[in-house]
């Protein structure tokens, strides 16, 4: 029989979730090898499963690595393990930032260290060259666009981040056997690039789409984002290289019949196409397995029918800094007061941006655009309701985001990343909660002191909601979200 904390780690095990790589291993009886949770061999018996906090227990045990997963390859803090998460740190940033011209020596230098050792990194975790698997991040982009879109292909390939047409051609002919032409489902179309383009990103389904859609709209930010027609739609600014910067919009609607979400973006973005792809798939939760995550929280369902539905997405975020100052701004006022505050902010120190989309006015404040306040910053924002202890932990993250002390995108401890966040003066357990849910997309974050969920367990205390969602465990965030939804 399992006890608790191991049923949560075989609820981990069983879906198979990226997000929990490193932070325990299994040892398996029937086979005598042990395994990291992502392993793909045949799920084995719970009753032949023991869980471990480090390799080296489980070797202690008398379990051997197993030879398909790997555990030696674990993110960690051991140097072994610094070598797979250096490596997928720098996946990371290909596959993110794939279409503009990427240089491996400043991607290494960027990660702070030599080329040579990203290179072997590299091959030792994927068993291909970085260079390769960007190229591959760009042919996928590039086929995504030609089957998708009626973009003239010479602007598929500048989009895709190859640097010339001839070398697309090449390279797409060499890898799928027919030209780029052959793959449209129709004529390239109009050469005019103002014209936006639409992408579908596929889900595994069920997807409630609708609350969702409901969540973001009562924390749009006015000025910022809006639901037009059934569709979320925001401003977007991206820094580009030499100091460029990228200003446009995106729409993000639901295909149901397709399993996927229409992602429009605006031409100006199609330089940063992949990022913006990259930050819909983590604000919409597309890598979610929804099955694994039901059949843990279906007991949900015991303390009210229908309080956990199957397809509750976790809704993360656009933009990290955005979502930061956001969760700051709602300390211990109403989510409607929140939103007044963060619309007086973006007015204030936000940037005048022309869309054509009505509600879409302005860019959120970035880190950099708070450090250049001239002045106490508390002085800034005092006058439109922001107390002074506020603007100043405002003005913490704006520095710890721009110095990279903390990074909510590649973080391989979301706890030691809360621990760094509960560090700066105005941050405590709820706040810290809710950034590792909607900007980390840490799974199992639970911000049990917030109203919505003390109201949602009404009239339980916050020991007994606390025991309560140890049942819940490893998605407590989606039971948060549930709650949520159930208001």
């Amino acid at each position: 029989m399992l006890k608790d904390r191991e049923k949560v780690w075989y609820a981990a095990f069983k879906a198979k979730d990226s997000r929990f790589d490193g932070r325990f291993f299994v040892g398996v009886s029937s086979t005598g090898i042990y395994c990291r949770p992502v392993c793909r061999a045949k799920l084995p018996k719970a009753e032949n499963c023991t869980f471990y906090s480090t390799a080296a227990k489980a070797e202690q045990a008398g379990y051997r690595p197993c030879l398909l997963c790997r555990p030696e390859l674990a993110p960690g803090n051991a140097p072994v393990d610094a070598v797979a998460s250096l490596a997928r740190r720098a996946a990371r940033c290909l596959e993110e930032d794939c279409g503009n011209e990427q240089n491996i020596p400043a991607l290494a230098k960027r990660l702070g260290c030599s080329d040579r050792h990203l290179r072997r990194a590299f091959a030792a975790e994927y068993h291909v060259s970085p260079v390769q698997y960007l190229q591959t991040c760009r042919l996928l982009l590039a086929k995504n666009l030609l089957t998708d879109t009626s973009l003239p292909v010479i602007d598929v390939a500048m989009a895709a981040g190859f640097g010339s047409l001839r070398r697309f051609n090449d390279l797409f002919k060499k890898q799928y056997r027919f030209s780029p032409t052959a793959m449209r489902k129709q004529a390239a179309g109009d050469s005019n690039q103002d014209v936006s383009v639409t992408l579908a990103l596929g889900y595994r389904p069920p997807y409630q789409w609708k609350q969702m859609l409901d969540f973001l709209a009562g924390r749009a930010i006015s000025g910022v984002e809006s639901i037009v027609d059934g569709e979320y739609c925001r401003t977007v600014h991206f820094s580009g290289k030499s100091a460029n910067h990228l200003y446009g919009w995106i729409k993000v609607g639901h295909l149901p019949k397709k399993n996927a979400l229409a992602v429009t973006v605006a031409p100006a973005l199609l330089p940063a196409l992949s990022r913006v792809l990259a930050c819909v798939r983590h604000q919409f939760d597309l890598y979610c397995d929804p099955g694994a995550v039901y059949e843990t929280l279906a007991s949900m369902n015991h303390i009210r029918p229908g309080l956990c539905v199957p397809g509750v997405r976790l809704p993360g975020c656009f933009d990290t800094f955005e979502m930061a100052v956001r969760a700051v701004l709602g300390q211990q006022i109403t989510v409607k007061a929140a939103g007044t505050l963060a619309a007086r902010f973006v007015q204030a120190c936000g940037t005048p941006v022309g869309t054509g989309i009505e509600g879409l006015t302005h860019l959120f404040p970035t880190a950099e655009d708070i450090l250049a306040i001239d002045g106490p910053v508390a002085d800034h924002l005092g006058p439109l309701g922001i107390t002074g202890s506020r603007a100043n932990t405002i003005l913490e993250l704006a520095k710890m985001l721009a110095q990279g002390d903390i990074d909510f995108r590649f973080c391989a401890d979301p706890e030691m990343e809360i621990k760094k966040l509960m560090a700066i003066p105005g941050i405590g357990p709820w706040t810290a909660q809710y950034i590792a849910m909607r900007a980390m997309g840490w799974p199992d974050a639970f911000p049990h002191t917030d109203y919505g969920v003390k109201k949602a367990l009404s009239p339980r205390t916050l020991d007994e909601i606390v025991d309560l969602a140890e049942s819940w465990r490893p998605w407590r965030s989606y039971a948060t979200a549930s709650l949520w939804n159930a208001l």
